[in-house]
């Protein structure tokens, strides 16, 4: 896994909150990371795409001050793969995180 690998699985688990729309899922990544993550619309949204044709997510759309939005919620397909997904994060990271630990003691 890579950083820029890991947008689908940030979405995954904003939506695992609820049902949200793009602009709201990428401010909360944003927001949640100090700022470090901030995807645009044309990361995004070819992302949230290919979630909702693997069956992860599904849109509807809905009002929203008086305007059409698309939102997107998390399917149990969805479900059982932020599960996965989150479990190969956390490996993947805690071994690059001992990886780097080993070099600062070297």
């Amino acid at each position: 896994m890579n950083m820029k690998g890991s947008l689908p699985l940030l979405i995954l688990h904003v939506l695992a909150q609820g049902a949200n729309h793009g602009y709201r899922i990428a401010g909360h990544i944003k927001e949640q990371s100090s700022g470090v993550l901030d995807f645009k619309e044309g990361t995004l949204y070819p992302t949230l795409h290919a979630l909702e044709q693997q069956g992860l997510i599904e849109s509807f759309k809905e009002m929203e001050n008086g305007r059409e939005r698309r939102y997107y919620r998390l399917t149990q397909r969805g479900a059982a793969a932020l599960a996965a997904e989150r479990g190969e994060w956390e490996q993947f990271a805690g071994a690059v995180n001992a990886v780097l630990k080993g070099a600062q003691n070297a």
